[in-house]
């Protein structure tokens, strides 16, 4: 495994870990982390996609782990600042890698993240891939009141803060407020308007045609069918291959966060559905 020091635009740094594949086409998948997560708890994830064929970069969020920043009264960012991070890690791996054909994911807040990117600059990527992730739009879950109450509650914390405390109330790390605000206006209104960015991407994400491979946890509340199917009915145009996972099949709980620690049978079927040995439709 490689660190790469990267630098954001703005001088943002973070480290990179890149894992190459054992053997394969030259496939790269750049994996966006889960809100709250830093990027090392992804390596096994890493580690079993390389040995079925795909290398990938695991980029870090700011306010993460290897990152330079904390959220804080004078440190502050949003989606914008996420977005423009990505584009730090994107640049050191076609740098690194100028033949390999770019893949694009993430788990949870990095799969969405991950289709804002891949709407945005369609013709850059070779497909997008989820792994328990979905829109946050409130009426999509069971417990729909409590999850719209936290899109009201956490930003005012983000404002008394100057940060939302995740550790302590049990979601996502230390997080920015502007993070959070651009979290919480999704989760409201079941749109992306990210803040500070002119840019449509709910017309973005309607004309995507970049393929979409996608997992769903079958016990994964923070992650449910109706989430998915929001985010994914965001891009009609685009070819997806939905799976979900129990499990039995995986050897673990079937939720959010247990499928980190046994990843080997998802990584296995990423890898198949990136290489085409599996087919996609339009349904």
């Amino acid at each position: 495994m490689r660190v790469r020091r990267v630098v954001a635009a703005d001088g943002a740094a973070a480290n990179l870990l890149e894992v190459d594949a054992v053997s394969g086409n030259g496939d790269v998948l750049l994996w966006l982390p889960a809100m709250g997560v830093a990027a090392r708890h992804y390596v096994p994830f890493a580690q079993a996609l390389a040995a079925a064929g795909v290398g990938v970069a695991l980029h870090e969020w700011r306010g993460i782990g290897s990152s330079d920043r904390r959220a804080e009264w004078r440190c502050d960012w949003g989606y914008r600042e996420l977005l423009g991070d990505l584009e730090a890690s994107i640049g050191a791996v076609t740098n690194a890698r100028p033949d390999a054909r770019l893949w694009i994911g993430g788990h949870s807040l990095g799969g969405q993240i991950a289709a804002l990117a891949s709407a945005r600059d369609p013709a850059r990527y070779g497909g997008l891939v989820l792994v328990a992730s979905g829109a946050p739009y409130w009426r999509m879950f069971r417990h729909r009141w409590g999850v719209l109450a936290a899109y009201v509650l956490a930003p005012l914390l983000g404002a008394m803060f100057g940060h939302v405390p995740g550790r302590q109330i049990g979601f996502g790390g230390r997080e920015a407020r502007g993070v959070i605000g651009d979290w919480a206006r999704s989760g409201r209104s079941g749109r992306y308007c990210v803040q500070g960015m002119h840019f449509d991407f709910e017309r973005a994400l309607a004309a995507t045609d970049v393929p979409v491979f996608a997992h769903r946890l079958a016990d994964d509340w923070l992650g449910p069918a109706a989430s998915l199917d929001w985010l994914l009915g965001k891009m009609p145009r685009a070819p997806r291959d939905v799976v979900v996972h129990g499990a039995a099949e995986l050897g673990t709980k079937a939720d959010h966060f247990s499928w980190m620690k046994r990843p080997g049978v998802i990584a296995g079927l990423i890898s198949a559905q990136m290489h085409g040995s599996r087919t996609i439709s339009w349904n």
